[in-house]
C-alpha cells in the first residue's frame, strides 16, 4: 500500500491471532476430517432430495457411501451451470419451498436464469463465511463499509451487507450507479471499507477525480473487490491512486455468493478458500481429470454445509490453481486469470481479456478503461482493442502508445491486434461487472 501518514498502520489492520474463529484454528488433519464427515452428509442429502442428483449418481454406478474418503469425491458426475439451467427454476432445491428464506438469481444473459435458494441457516453461513471474508481483509468491528455491489436478484450487495453486519460493522448499502452521489457518501460518511466490483471502483476513482477530489485523502483504508477477474496490475493502480489496500473476494452464486474464498490484507498472496463450507478441486478443462496442487486448471466446487441447494462437483469455468496456507490452514487459490468461457480463440492462439488488461495497465498516457472488440474480415478472425487515453495526452503520444500496446500484446500473446485509442470518457463505464468482450462477428 502506499504510504500515507494519516491512516492506521497496517499492524493495525490485521489484529492479532485470536480473531480466528474456531474454523480458521482448525488442524490441517482435523480440517479433513471434518470435511469428510460433511461431504457424505451433503452427498446423502442431495441424493435423497435432488432427483438430478439421484439420477446422475445412479447412472455413474454410485451411492453416497461410496464416498470413503475425499479422493473419492472424484469419482462422482460434475453439476454444470447448465444443468442449473435446465432444472429451472426450483428443480435443484433440497428442501421442501416452506424453508426457503431467500431466493437470488443470476442475470441469465446467456439463457435462463440459474436460481439459488438458502434456508436460515444457510444464509447464517453465508453471513459467518463473509464475516470472516472482511475480517480477513483487515476490516474489524465499528468500522463503516460502503457496499457498492449491487443489490437484488445479483448475491454480492445483499452478500456483502449481511457479512458486515455479521461482523459488528456500520453498513452504508449504496448499491450500484449515481456514482457522483457514491463520492459524496464516501466523503461525508467516512467508511473505512469499501466493496464493489474493480472495475467499478475504477469508475469511482475517475469520479473523485473529475469532482477534484483527491482520492488518497479519503477515509478508505481497505477495498474489497470481487465478481470479475482483476489483475495485480489492477491492484497497483487503484492502490497507488486511493492509498489504500486492495484485496480479492471470491464467491459465485451457484455455490453461495461471495464469501468463498478471501486474501488475507497481511499477505495478498492468494484467496484462502474457507475449506470447512467448501470442497475444492481443480481439474482439466477438457478431460475432467483432477489435477494435483499447483497445476492451473478449472476450479470445481462442492458445498459442504448448504441445505437449500446443494451443489457436487460444480464447475465454475474460472482457471486458477491451488496452493498450501499461508496466512490460514485452508489452501490458497489464485487470483483467477480468466474464464474458460471468456477465452477467445484468435487464429489459434488463447486470449484472455486480463492479459490485455495488464499490458494496457503498464503503458504510459492510457487508463485502465479498455474493450475488446472481435469483427471478421473475410475469412479471418480480427481483433480491435480500444482503449482510452488520459487527459492532455498528445495525438502523437496516443499512436505511439498503441503501437506499443499492439506490439506487447504480439510479443506477450503472440497473435497480432488492432489499437485504437479513443477519448478519455468514450467507452461504456460500468456499475457493475463490466462487459469486456464485444463479438461483432
Amino acid at each position: 500500500m502506499a504510504d500515507r501518514t494519516d491512516r492506521t498502520d497496517l499492524k493495525d489492520l490485521t489484529g492479532p491471532a485470536d480473531l480466528l474463529d474456531a474454523g480458521e484454528r482448525l488442524g490441517r488433519e482435523e480440517l479433513r476430517a471434518l470435511q469428510l464427515e460433511r461431504l457424505r452428509t451433503t452427498l446423502r442429502h442431495a441424493y435423497d432430495h435432488v432427483g438430478f442428483y439421484r439420477k446422475s449418481f445412479d447412472e455413474a454406478g454410485l451411492r453416497p457411501e461410496d464416498c470413503r474418503s475425499l479422493e473419492d469425491l472424484a469419482r462422482f458426475p460434475f453439476t454444470a451451470k447448465a444443468d442449473l439451467r435446465d432444472h429451472y427454476p426450483f428443480g435443484m432445491f433440497a428442501v421442501e419451498q416452506s424453508r426457503v428464506r431467500r431466493i437470488h438469481a443470476s442475470s441469465g444473459t446467456t439463457g435462463r436464469p440459474t436460481v439459488v435458494g438458502y434456508t436460515d441457516r444457510d444464509l447464517d453461513t453465508w453471513a459467518d463465511v463473509v464475516a470472516r471474508s472482511i475480517r480477513a481483509a483487515g476490516g474489524r468491528p465499528g468500522h463503516t463499509v460502503h457496499v457498492a455491489y449491487g443489490y437484488g436478484l445479483f448475491t454480492g450487495g445483499l452478500g456483502a451487507h449481511y457479512g458486515a453486519e455479521r461482523l459488528g460493522c456500520t453498513v452504508v448499502p449504496a448499491s450500484g450507479g449515481m456514482t457522483a452521489r457514491q463520492v459524496q457518501l464516501i466523503q461525508d460518511f467516512r467508511p473505512e471499507i469499501v466493496m464493489v466490483t474493480p472495475s467499478y471502483m475504477l469508475t469511482l476513482l475517475d469520479e473523485f477525480e473529475r469532482q477534484g477530489v483527491d482520492p488518497r485523502s479519503t477515509s478508505l483504508k481497505v477495498g474489497i473487490f470481487g465478481a470479475e477477474p482483476w489483475t495485480e496490475e489492477m491492484r497497483r493502480e487503484i492502490e497507488e491512486r486511493f492509498a489504500i489496500d486492495a484485496v480479492d473476494i471470491y464467491g459465485l452464486s451457484e455455490v453461495m455468493g461471495p464469501g468463498v474464498a478471501q486474501e488475507c490484507v497481511e499477505t495478498k498472496d492468494g484467496l484462502h478458500i474457507w475449506e470447512d463450507h467448501f470442497y475444492p478441486e481443480v481439474v482439466d478443462p477438457v478431460t475432467g481429470e483432477v489435477l494435483p496442487d499447483g497445476e492451473e486448471g478449472e476450479l470445481v466446487f462442492t458445498s459442504l454445509t448448504k441445505e437449500a441447494m446443494p451443489v457436487i462437483r460444480y464447475r465454475t469455468r474460472d482457471l486458477t490453481r491451488l496452493l498450501p496456507g499461508t496466512a490460514r490452514v485452508f489452501r490458497r487459490m489464485e487470483k483467477v486469470t480468466g474464464r474458460s468461457d471468456d477465452m477467445i480463440i484468435l487464429r489459434g492462439v488463447n486470449l484472455f481479456p486480463t492479459q490485455i488488461e495488464e499490458i494496457v495497465l503498464r503503458t504510459p498516457g492510457l487508463a485502465p478503461h479498455f474493450q475488446l472488440r472481435l469483427t471478421r474480415e473475410g475469412r479471418m478472425d480480427a481483433l480491435t482493442v480500444r482503449v482510452e487515453a488520459r487527459e492532455g495526452l498528445s495525438p502523437e503520444q496516443r499512436e505511439a502508445a498503441a503501437m506499443e500496446v499492439a506490439a506487447a500484446v504480439k510479443d506477450g500473446v503472440g497473435v497480432s491486434v488492432g489499437v485504437e485509442v479513443v477519448d478519455p470518457e468514450t467507452l461504456e463505464r460500468s456499475v457493475g461487472k463490466i462487459k469486456r468482450i464485444v463479438d461483432l462477428r
